[in-house]
């Protein structure tokens, strides 16, 4: 028989188990190049490799499942099948690649297989190429195998320039990946393959700017939906989507059509979750994929948005966002989420420069607040608004002298604190609290015109511990 009606045989198989694999991996290895991909229409081939990635996904499920199921017998069922089909997409890559070298073949025949194939088997090894549920140390190793193969047999040097294209005028697989994908990324099933939302969020961070741009509008609803939905993972995955394409979408292309805006909206939405990993940090990455730093990104670009539209300084994101994370941390009693709001705080003074003074009464009462409370053996949360501190005295000097006393007493109280802790905080994590304690004090002062001296005179005769002395002689003695 020809291999055409063969391969149609084999795809309507498959369902009757690993030993129809594994026979078809071994017809594909023994195979003359001339027999199996001269006389096969390049569709025949896309729809083979197309049931492989069907018959090695993860088992489907109800779209409200609350969470995925452990390593059971269905998922170890799934790597299983994965490593079967894996080894005959690399037979069948190795005779492609023969197949190149062959004139009696030649690249004419070999290129739309390619063009047919390369979608069903990069969603394959994207869906077992990292740890998963349903995957193993074996699976992962052949599905680096078959990407890398694949990579090579496309002509590219790398997985992004197989995505995007290895020139500008050339259209990469990009494109081909999402149409596989977009049934599967709709409202109504983006849940029932548990790998689809993992394998779109993988090669989405593949694709960077300038080539991103192009396929903005594919890209933007299934990150949406995942960032709007209850559970906390999906929301982590959806934001982790929505801050690459912030970074590496011009920003005139999210402005069009008012894209920025609903990004903003839905980060916005994230700001009232009580989680720390979901405002903080998406996965073990990066903290870049956090939702307040996400939003450090997208703010400017809404600001200049503004600005060209002649809208009113007052509306500005800038000042939403600062005044519901200062509302948010004036209440706040959980350490994990403290630190994630106080490291923040930095960036957004920064940012803001003089117009933190519109925030100034409530952040006042935020570092107050913060500075009276240890948070572990880093002070992260400590730090973070010490550092705060210093950037609003340095942007907001004029508005200062009349909140000399009240910072005054709470550094000296948290320096006393530091002194006295016997806990488990490090000595060095000790003395950089002194250190950013003493420069938030030599700032006021000079902000004061020498008020702070005045006001630590009576400390320094009184005091007898030699390390609140010190740091109230560097004060004093500073110029």
């Amino acid at each position: 028989p020809s291999a055409q009606q063969v391969l149609k045989q084999v795809r309507l198989l498959l369902a009757e188990g690993p030993g129809v694999v594994r026979e078809l991996g071994a017809l594909i290895e023994a195979a003359e190049c001339r027999w199996l991909l001269a006389d096969v229409s390049p569709a025949v081939l896309g729809e083979l490799a197309a049931a492989l990635d069907g018959y090695a996904a993860p088992p489907r499920q109800e779209q409200e499942t609350a969470d995925l199921p452990g390593k059971d017998s269905a998922y170890a069922a799934t790597a299983e099948r994965a490593a079967d089909v894996g080894s005959v997409f690399l037979h069948l890559l190795a005779k492609l690649e023969a197949a190149k070298i062959q004139e009696a073949l030649g690249v004419p025949v070999v290129g739309p297989i390619l063009s047919q194939v390369m979608g069903p088997i990069y969603v394959f090894a994207a869906t077992h190429i990292v740890e998963r549920p349903w995957t193993n140390a074996r699976t992962q190793s052949v599905a680096h195998e078959v990407l890398a193969t694949l990579v090579r047999a496309a002509g590219c040097e790398s997985v992004a320039e197989f995505l995007r294209g290895r020139n500008d005028d050339e259209e990469g697989r990009f494109a081909a990946v999402l149409g596989l994908l977009k049934q599967e990324l709709t409202k109504d099933s983006w849940k029932c393959n548990p790998a689809t939302k993992f394998v779109f969020s993988w090669t989405l961070t593949q694709v960077t700017r300038p080539w991103l741009s192009r396929y903005l509008e594919r890209v933007v609803p299934p990150s949406l939906l995942m960032s709007d939905d209850y559970r906390e993972e999906n929301k982590i995955l959806g934001v982790r989507c929505l801050h690459h394409i912030v970074l590496n979408v011009p920003a005139a292309d999210l402005c069009q059509f008012n894209r920025a805006q609903v990004v903003y909206h839905a980060l916005y939405n994230h700001l009232y979750s009580r989680e720390a990993p979901l405002i903080q940090v998406g996965f073990t990455v990066s903290p870049n994929q956090a939702v307040l730093l996400c939003l450090l990104d997208l703010l400017p670009i809404l600001e200049r948005a503004q600005r060209q539209q002649a809208q009113p300084r007052p509306t500005a994101p800038w000042d939403e966002v600062l005044q519901l994370v200062l509302t948010h941390m004036e209440a706040e009693h959980r350490l994990a989420l403290r630190r994630v709001y106080a490291r923040s705080l930095p960036a957004f003074v920064q940012r803001l420069g003089i117009q933190i003074a519109r925030h100034l009464k409530r952040l006042e009462r935020v570092t107050v607040s913060y500075l009276e409370v240890c948070d572990g053996p880093e002070e992260e949360a400590r730090l973070g608004i010490l550092e705060t501190l210093e950037c609003t005295i340095e942007h907001a000097w004029p508005r200062m002298p009349c909140r000399v006393p009240v910072l005054v007493w709470a550094l000296l109280k948290m320096i006393w604190d530091v002194h006295t802790d016997q806990g488990s905080t490090p000595e060095p994590v000790k003395a950089a609290l002194l250190q950013r304690a003493t420069k938030c004090l030599i700032l006021l002062d000079r902000c004061s015109e020498g008020r702070v001296k005045d006001l630590l005179e009576g400390v320094h005769s009184s005091c007898e511990e030699n390390c609140v002395r010190e740091c109230i002689r560097e004060v004093r003695e500073h110029t």
